[in-house]
């Protein structure tokens, strides 16, 4: 069947926890409100960002599970389904299609190092398995892999293939991707140092897959609009460069240690990342130069004062936001 291609910015989630290590489900549907009343299209749960590779195969399921409950249809939700090997991730990515999910995303396995036709016969046996919208993350510097533009053309034939997302710093490559027309949406990454989503967008990109509409979601819609108008064009580079020190800063440190520091210091429901002490050099930043980015961000939300960011040397927790104000109005923006 003929599958949704997602466009606009897609969102990679974090995934919200509670103190005790245990997902945190209100935190999710805290979360998923917020991009829908934001101008979010889609989701992708568990990427990356979601910090896939430290949950249990148990929590994966758990996830997909009750997420998939919270799916109003205001957006796509994504799964990020990518095992250690070909069978588990056919396993992950039947489970979604089992309990609704939208699509799902795949990247090379992580260590593997494998070569470009293992990689591609791994997304092929993928992709065969079920019939879901798919994409693939060509993410060369977290798996090593980098996948060819005429790889990713071979993919891009199959019928499930909807959504490649290009990590990569060769415009060349979004270029000539972009030239073959295939039927499938191009998205890039949203890093500042890659440097692809203005080529990208220009060249006829349908969107970005980013993770830092995870604190500005508002402005990456803007960004991440297709091109149809001058003023698509124009609103993009604006928003780009306007944002260009939020982008930076999610950046800084291993996704997502500073995008979650930032999280938690505006009040948003996010455990601290796993990497303690960089969090604490990130927040020791922000406190010394950084003020700006934190003023700026809290700003657009309700579920803080900005004056108290750093009176107390920690920061709102979820709990306490979520009791206070009904979860639709914890961070809506102004």
């Amino acid at each position: 069947m003929a599958h949704i291609k997602p466009e606009g910015s897609f969102v990679a989630l974090i995934t919200p926890m509670n103190a005790d290590g245990s997902i945190d489900f209100e935190g999710f549907r805290t979360l998923l409100q917020w991009h829908e009343e934001n101008g979010t299209r889609a989701v992708l749960i568990m990427g990356s960002t979601g910090e896939v590779s430290m949950l249990s195969p148990d929590e994966r399921r758990q996830i997909i599970t009750e997420t998939a409950k919270m799916n109003s249809g205001k957006m796509l939700f994504y799964y990020g389904t990518t095992g250690n090997n070909t069978q588990s991730t056919i396993e992950y990515t039947q489970y979604a299609k089992a309990e609704g999910a939208d699509g799902a995303i795949i990247a090379a396995p992580a260590y593997i190092c494998a070569d470009n036709n293992a990689i591609r016969d791994f997304a092929v046996d993928v992709l065969d398995s079920t019939d879901l919208a798919m994409g693939f993350y060509n993410n060369p510097p977290r798996v090593s892999t980098d996948l060819h533009w005429t790889d990713i053309l071979q993919l891009a034939d199959h019928p499930n293939m909807v959504v490649l997302k290009e990590s990569t710093t060769r415009v060349g490559q979004v270029a000539q991707v972009c030239a073959a027309e295939p039927d499938m949406a191009i998205m890039c990454c949203c890093s500042p140092n890659l440097g692809l989503v203005v080529p990208t967008m220009a060249l006829g990109g349908h969107g970005t897959a980013n993770m830092t509409g995870n604190i500005i979601p508002q402005e990456m819609a803007v960004i991440s609009k297709p091109w149809e108008t001058g003023d698509d064009a124009f609103n993009c580079r604006a928003a780009w460069l306007e944002n260009l020190d939020v982008l930076h800063y999610a950046y800084s440190a291993i996704n997502p240690v500073a995008v979650k520091t930032l999280m938690r210091a505006v009040g948003l429901p996010a455990r601290r990342p796993l990497e303690h002490l960089v969090e604490l050099l990130l927040t020791a930043q922000l406190g010394r130069v950084g003020g700006g980015i934190l003023l700026r961000v809290a700003q657009k939300c309700v579920c803080t004062k900005p004056d108290q960011l750093f009176s107390s040397g920690s920061v709102p927790s979820a709990s306490r936001i979520v009791q206070r104000r009904a979860p639709a109005h914890v961070v809506a923006c102004r």
